[in-house]
């Protein structure tokens, strides 16, 4: 317990389990969840009402799927917001300046000092990438993309900025168990650390990263991530009924526990995979084997330690059509059952109980409780601020554990509507047989599925590390491979939508498309409208980040469309990380911003043009 003693002092609210209340998160103040949830609830008496009458008829523009619509595009901007972009557009396009980003604005701080340096990059970088420095500067940011039909995914960006070799040590100390990390007999070594590949920022742009420090700044992590649900819950007692209640909160596991135990929980589940093709054949997931629980107890006559069996036996997961699950995985998140005694399976060479995971000291096990415990105070307050909660995806070593947890309290908290959203990412050769045996687990279960499709943030570090140590390359061999990926999952996404529409049926399958690829929107308008999905069913939403590809945005919706943009916020001198992979990433993607500045240049010379010298956006639209 001395991992803890810094935190065990203070105050625990008891409904939500925090364990601390008054370590600084760079907020201010302490968290009050239980205020956050009065607000909102204040909030609901008059939501009825407020739907009735935006019900009444509103603006809806037609939508341009050429997207070349610049007036569309940016109406919800000023003058100097347009001019703004164009030149940190420019800016981006230059390849020294995107190089040496960070030594530049660190020059730059250096020689206007504190005060002159954040007026700058206020009416730069920040003042375009950012949405403002905490939850009440960013209100009126939302105010506005609400006006013109756009919802919040809030992030508070803040990024630590340590050096690569601080990054190394602590990967590699938070990554090895107690016991130590050696690779036994069938053990995986993709899902064990390697120290070339420890600063997991290597060949990633697009994705922010945590790294484990010890078990308060995870207590802090989750103060964060509540505070963005509490912003979100102020946002929409504001706005009684304008996001309908789907505002979202983006939140990484990794924040929330020590990567040892993704490691290993990862490996169990892939190893499971290996040892349930071995008795029953085949491959995959274990419930696509569709195998009765009789099937597998008939395979285990040879097994000598008949009560450890009998204990196996009785803890496998099973409905009508198979076994779902070998191990009680509900038990692991509603009920701390131990790790090291719940991982064992009959080996059939020895005849004896055989253990799939390391053997875990006590301050593991409790370590693994409090992510989990974490995990459920984020969720439980999200279901209570009736606002969404939006897992992202991370590297393929950690995503088995990621995933099984997230489908875990997707089972917990989805039972009436999609509050836990899953991330999958397209550029992996299994991302279509992922997402479709987690959509029949849904069905088997009776829970809504929800789910984010991206093309994915690792996919160089992936083929990098996937070389060097020895293991098949997760990822899809190209582009045009990883779009086809992406349309086939989510075309089967759709597919059982239309099923559940059909029989009149809830439509529990809850889908955002998050890209910036625009031919993959245009994809996934055109079979919507192929599979008779509507807009107004809710089922289907469109996300992209602040201030990238606006031009897809807002036309979304103000057309009708479920759209939202991806909201960072945080102080301007703990948010250059995140500035800096920005700038990164738009070099990456030129042809984008070949054809944003093309549209800014073209709306700027249309206002000129018209006289509209200082115009003022006023949006009247209602998000769907």
């Amino acid at each position: 317990m001395a991992f803890l003693r810094t935190v065990s002092r203070c105050s625990v609210p008891k409904k939500y389990g925090l364990l601390i209340d008054n370590l600084n998160s760079g907020f201010g103040g302490k968290i009050d969840v239980n205020q956050a949830v009065r607000k909102s609830t204040a909030a609901a008496a008059s939501l009825i009402q407020d739907q009735q009458k935006q019900a009444i008829q509103t603006p809806k523009d037609p939508l341009d799927l050429s997207f070349e619509d610049a007036k569309a595009a940016f109406k919800s901007k000023t003058n100097w917001e347009l001019l703004r972009a164009l030149i940190v557009y420019q800016m981006c396009s230059y390849e020294t300046i995107v190089t040496n980003n960070m030594k530049l604005m660190k020059i730059f701080k250096a020689i206007l000092g504190e005060k002159l340096f954040i007026l700058l990059m206020k009416a730069t970088f920040y003042g375009h990438f950012v949405a403002g420095e905490d939850e009440f500067k960013i209100r009126p940011k939302l105010e506005r993309l609400r006006s013109f039909g756009v919802k919040p995914i809030l992030d508070y960006s803040v990024e630590e900025d340590i050096t690569q070799e601080e990054a190394e040590k602590r990967e590699v100390e938070a990554s090895v168990p107690a016991a130590g990390d050696q690779l036994e007999d069938g053990s995986l070594k993709q899902y064990h650390v390697d120290k070339s590949f420890a600063d997991r920022r290597f060949k990633v742009q697009s994705a922010r990263t945590y790294f484990y420090l010890n078990e308060a700044t995870c207590e802090r992590n989750m103060e964060t991530f509540i505070r963005c649900l509490e912003a979100i819950a102020d946002y929409q007692k504001s706005n009684p009924g304008a996001t309908y209640g789907t505002g979202i909160t983006a939140i990484k596991l990794t924040a929330l526990g020590r990567p040892q135990l993704l490691l290993q929980l990862s490996e169990v589940i892939m190893r499971t995979r290996q040892y349930m093709a071995e008795i029953v054949g085949g491959e995959g997931n274990v419930l696509r084997h569709h195998t009765k629980p009789e099937e597998l107890e008939s395979k285990f006559d040879k097994i000598q330690d008949k009560e450890s069996l009998k204990k196996f036996l009785t803890q496998v997961t099973y409905d009508k059509e198979g076994i779902l699950h070998l191990f009680p995985w509900s038990g692991i998140i509603d009920e701390n059952q131990e790790l090291s005694n719940t991982f064992r399976v009959p080996d059939l060479k020895t005849g004896r109980m055989a253990r799939l995971i390391t053997q875990l000291s006590v301050k593991e096990e409790e370590m693994f409780r409090n992510m989990i415990r974490r995990i459920n105070t984020i969720v439980k307050a999200a279901q209570e601020m009736d606002v969404r909660i939006m897992v992202d995806a991370e590297q393929t070593y950690f995503q088995p554990a990621i995933t099984r947890i997230t489908l875990e309290f997707m089972r917990k908290y989805n039972k009436e509507k999609a509050i836990v959203f899953n991330t999958y990412q397209c550029y992996l050769r299994n991302a279509l047989t992922e997402v479709t045996t987690d959509l029949e687990q849904a069905k088997r279960q009776n829970f809504y599925f929800g789910a984010k499709l991206v093309r994915g943030a690792y996919l160089e570090q992936e083929r990098a590390r996937a070389a060097a140590m020895g293991y098949p390359d997760p990822t899809n061999p190209n582009f045009e491979a990883t779009t086809e990926m992406y349309h086939k999952t989510l075309t089967e996404c759709l597919r059982r939508i239309k099923a559940f529409k059909d029989k009149g049926e809830d439509k529990k399958i809850a889908i955002m498309v998050a890209s910036h690829n625009e031919d993959t929107v245009r994809f996934a308008i055109e079979k919507m409208k192929e599979f008779g999905i509507e807009p107004s069913d809710k089922v289907i939403c469109f996300g992209q980040l602040l201030a990238m590809c606006d031009y897809i945005t807002f036309p979304l919706g103000q057309s009708g469309y479920s759209a939202y943009k991806y909201i960072p916020y945080g102080p301007v001198n703990e948010v250059l990380p995140y500035l800096s992979r920005r700038a990164h990433e738009n070099k990456g993607v030129l042809k984008k911003i070949k054809k944003e500045k093309r549209l800014l240049a073209k709306e700027i010379l249309r206002r000129m043009a018209t006289g509209q010298i200082w115009y003022t956006p006023k949006g009247n639209y209602v998000p769907v």
